[in-house]
C-alpha cells in the first residue's frame, strides 16, 4: 500500500491492488494517520467486493466491512468528516473489525455506551459520537444493503443530556478574550460571534462560499443542510481584508515547522489546534465556563435583544424548528421585565377610583 501527497495538494492519495484490480484516488485526509485509516477501509471494501465477484458464500457483514462501506458511501461526504472518521474508528476498535454486525445485542450496545462514557466525555457526546453513529451504520445496513441486523431498542441506550446553558459573553469578557487570541484565530472567533456559525462551519468556510455582490454566505451545517447567512456590514469589514492565501477563509501562520509545513507557511486553522488555543486563551483572559460554541449563543442573544425577531434568528442559525430557537426567549422576557420595571417608576396621572367612589356628574 502506498500513501503520498501529489504536488500542490494538501490531501494524501492512495494506490493499492486487490486480486488484480487497481484502486487509486484521493483519501481526502490531510494527515498521514487518517489517510492510512481511510486506505485500510477502502481496501477492506475492495476485498469484500472481490469475494462477492468470486461468488464466495457470505458469512455475514462484519463490523469492519460495515464501517468501511459507511465511510465510503456516507461518512466521507459529511461536512465534518474528520469527526465522523474518528467516531467510526472508535466503534471498530471497541467491537473488533471481525465482529459480525448481526451478532450485536442490546447488552453489547449497553457495554459500548458504558465504555464510551468511561472515557470521561459528556452524555451528549456519548449519544452523538457512539450511539447515534452505530445506529446510522445499522440502519443503513438494513435499509440500503439489505443485511440482517440486530434488533436494538435505541431509546434505552440514549443517555439523559443536561439542558444546555445559554452563556453570553459580556463586553468586558469580550475585550479580555480578543486581546489574547492569536492572528487567524481571532478573526475566526469574531466571525462566529458576528454570524452565529458553529465551529465546523467556520473551519470549513471557503472563499467560494461568499457572494460579495449578493450579500450572503453559503453555510453547510448539521445534516449537510445549506442556509444563507446575510453578509452584514460587520462581516464584510471583517472578511474583506483577509489574505486569500488558501481556499479556506481562516488561516494562520505556522510558528513551528513540521514534516507537513515549514515555519512561516500559511495553513488553514484546524479543529484540534483551535480547541487547544481557545481553551488556553480563556484561562489567560480569566473568562470562565466559556466554550467556543458560546460565541454562537452570544450572537443569538445579542441579535434577539436588538431585533426581537425570533423567526429571522431561526433562519440565520439554521434551526429546523422554532422550538429550538425559543431557547433564547429569555432575552425578550428579560427586556420585557426591564421595560415593565421602568414603567412602574413613572408617575400615573390618572387616579384609580375606589369601589365606594360616587360619580361627580349625573347623566341626563
Amino acid at each position: 500500500m502506498s500513501i503520498w501527497k501529489r504536488p500542490g495538494q494538501d490531501t494524501f492519495s492512495y494506490d493499492f491492488t486487490v486480486r488484480g484490480h487497481r484502486y487509486s484516488g484521493d483519501t481526502g485526509a490531510t494527515s498521514r494517520r487518517e489517510a492510512e485509516r481511510t486506505q485500510a477501509r477502502l481496501k477492506d471494501a475492495a476485498k469484500a467486493e472481490a469475494r462477492a465477484r468470486a461468488g464466495q458464500p457470505a458469512r455475514g457483514l462484519t463490523l469492519g466491512a460495515a464501517v468501511s462501506r459507511y465511510w465510503i458511501e456516507v461518512g466521507q461526504h459529511h461536512t465534518n468528516s474528520d469527526s465522523t472518521l474518528h467516531d467510526i474508528a472508535w466503534l471498530e476498535r471497541h467491537f473488533g473489525k471481525n465482529r459480525l454486525l448481526g451478532s450485536l445485542t442490546n447488552q453489547d450496545v449497553a457495554a459500548m455506551v458504558a465504555a464510551r462514557r468511561g472515557s470521561g466525555v459528556s452524555p451528549a457526546t456519548v449519544n452523538r459520537t457512539a450511539t447515534a453513529r452505530l445506529r446510522a451504520i445499522i440502519t443503513r445496513a438494513r435499509d440500503v444493503w439489505d443485511e440482517p441486523v440486530p434488533r436494538v431498542t435505541w431509546k434505552n441506550h440514549m443517555l439523559r443530556e443536561r439542558q444546555e446553558v445559554i452563556r453570553e459573553l459580556s463586553v468586558e469578557e469580550e475585550t479580555a478574550l480578543f486581546a489574547q487570541l492569536a492572528p487567524g484565530y481571532a478573526e475566526l472567533c469574531r466571525f462566529s460571534m458576528l454570524s452565529g456559525c458553529r465551529m465546523a462551519e467556520c473551519l470549513d468556510l471557503e472563499w467560494r462560499h461568499i457572494d460579495w455582490h449578493g450579500g450572503y454566505i453559503v453555510i453547510t451545517g448539521k445534516g449537510d443542510k445549506t442556509r444563507h447567512v446575510p453578509l452584514s456590514d460587520a462581516l464584510r469589514t471583517l472578511l474583506w481584508p483577509l489574505a486569500r492565501a488558501h481556499a479556506r477563509v481562516f488561516t494562520h501562520r505556522i510558528r513551528r515547522g513540521s514534516i507537513h509545513h515549514k515555519r512561516g507557511d500559511i495553513a488553514p486553522v484546524e479543529e484540534e489546534a483551535l480547541n487547544s488555543h481557545f481553551s488556553r486563551v480563556c484561562k489567560k483572559a480569566k473568562v470562565v465556563s466559556f466554550r467556543f460554541h458560546d460565541l454562537r449563543h452570544t450572537f443569538a442573544t445579542r441579535f434577539l435583544r436588538a431585533t426581537g425577531d425570533m423567526r429571522a434568528l431561526q433562519l440565520i442559525l439554521g434551526h429546523s424548528s422554532i422550538e429550538t430557537t425559543m431557547r433564547y426567549a429569555h432575552v425578550t422576557a428579560a427586556d420585557a421585565m426591564n421595560r415593565m420595571n421602568a414603567m412602574s417608576t413613572a408617575q400615573i396621572p390618572t387616579q384609580i377610583p375606589t369601589a365606594d367612589a360616587q360619580p361627580t356628574a349625573k347623566h341626563k
